[in-house]
C-alpha cells in the first residue's frame, strides 16, 4: 500500500480522484490539502468536505492551503465547474471538518512523522506543493515521488499551449519541475483519454445509495460544459489519471523527458515545454505521461467506489 497526500482544487474530477483515492485498496489516503484553483480556496475547502462526506470518509484530515498562485492573481475555472466549483449536484451540509494547520504545515509533519517516503499527488495548481519545497528544503528526501495532473505535451486548455493548473502558477511549477524530486506529469495529452461516455455514467449511477446518482449527475455537469466549451461529446477526467499511476503504473505509460515550464511567454504562459526528442540538450526532470489503458482505468474507478459505496451500507 503506497501512503500518498493527495493535493486538490475540488473541481468536478478531483472529487472523482477524492473517491478513487480513498476507495481503492493500493494507496494508504493520509491526508487530503486544497489550494485555490478551480475555484476559490474557500470553495474548494468546502467542496473537498462536500465529497468526503459523501463518500464516507471520515478519517482522512482535510487542510486548506495556499488562497493565491505565488506571484499573480488568482484565476478560477467557474466556465467549466460553475460558480460553486461543485455545480450539478446538490450536497447536504458537510458533517467532515478541517484540521486547523495549513497545508503545507500538515504535509511537512506527516512527511516527518511517516515511517517511509510519501508520494504527493496534486490535482490543482502546484502553489502549495512549490512552498512546500521552498519552506522546507528538507522535505524533498521525505518524498518518494510527485504525481501531479497538469500540463501536455500537445496544445492548451486555457490557451493555445497552456492548461490550466500550470498556467494559475506557473512559478510554483517551475519550483516543481526543477525540485528534483521525481516527478511525473499526467498532462492533456494522457487525460483526454479518460473520456466519460454514456456507458461510464451508467455504471456510475448503477452503484445507487447516494454516492452513484451525484458521481453521474456530476459527470453529466461536466459533460455539459466540455461540450459548450470545447466541443466534446463526452468528458475527460483528468485528476483521477494521477491517482490511478501510483495505484497501478502499468495503467499509465510514461516516457522520460525533460519538462520546461514557460512563465513569461506572451501566448504560451503555463506552457509546458515537453522535450520528447532531446532538442533542448537537458537530462530528463519527469516521467511524461503519453498513454491510458482506459478500460482498465474505468474498471479501477469502478471499483473504488464500489468499495465506498459498500463500506456505507455495511
Amino acid at each position: 500500500m503506497t501512503p500518498i497526500i493527495l493535493d486538490c482544487d475540488p473541481g468536478h474530477d478531483d472529487a472523482i480522484a477524492i473517491m478513487l483515492a480513498a476507495g481503492d485498496p493500493a494507496v494508504d489516503l493520509l491526508a487530503i490539502t486544497t489550494v485555490a484553483g478551480n475555484q476559490t480556496l474557500d470553495k474548494t475547502t468546502l467542496n473537498a468536505r462536500r465529497v468526503c462526506t459523501l463518500a464516507g470518509v471520515h478519517d482522512v484530515p482535510i487542510a486548506a492551503g495556499c488562497a493565491r498562485p505565488l506571484t499573480r492573481p488568482l484565476q478560477v475555472a467557474a466556465d467549466v465547474h460553475g460558480e460553486s466549483g461543485l455545480d450539478g449536484p446538490r450536497f447536504g451540509e458537510p458533517a467532515v471538518p478541517v484540521v486547523g494547520e495549513h497545508a503545507v504545515d500538515l504535509v511537512h509533519r506527516l512527511l516527518q512523522e511517516h515511517p517511509e517516503p510519501v508520494t504527493l499527488v496534486p490535482t490543482g495548481p502546484l502553489t502549495n506543493i512549490a512552498l512546500l519545497l521552498t519552506r522546507y528544503p528538507g522535505d524533498a528526501a521525505r518524498i518518494r515521488e510527485i504525481v501531479l495532473m497538469g500540463g501536455s505535451t500537445e496544445r492548451g486548455n486555457v490557451g493555445p499551449y497552456a492548461e490550466f493548473n500550470i498556467f494559475v502558477d506557473p512559478e510554483a511549477a517551475a519550483i516543481v519541475f526543477g525540485s528534483g524530486v521525481p516527478v511525473t506529469m499526467c498532462g492533456l495529452n494522457v487525460t483526454h483519454q479518460a473520456l466519460v461516455t454514456p456507458e461510464v455514467v451508467a455504471r456510475l449511477e448503477d452503484l445507487g445509495g447516494d454516492l452513484g446518482p451525484v458521481c453521474a449527475e456530476l459527470m453529466t455537469f461536466f459533460a455539459s460544459t466540455y461540450k459548450k466549451l470545447w466541443g466534446f461529446e463526452a468528458p475527460p477526467l483528468h485528476d483521477p489519471v494521477a491517482v490511478a499511476r501510483v495505484i497501478d503504473p502499468a495503467l499509465v505509460e510514461c516516457v522520460d523527458a525533460h519538462v520546461a515550464i514557460e512563465v513569461v511567454g506572451a501566448h504560451t504562459r503555463g506552457a509546458t515545454c515537453v522535450d520528447l526528442h532531446g532538442y533542448l540538450g537537458e537530462p530528463p526532470n519527469a516521467k511524461v505521461a503519453v498513454g491510458l489503458d482506459a478500460p482498465r482505468f474505468f474498471d479501477r474507478l469502478v471499483g473504488a467506489l464500489e468499495d465506498l459505496r459498500a463500506g456505507q451500507v455495511s
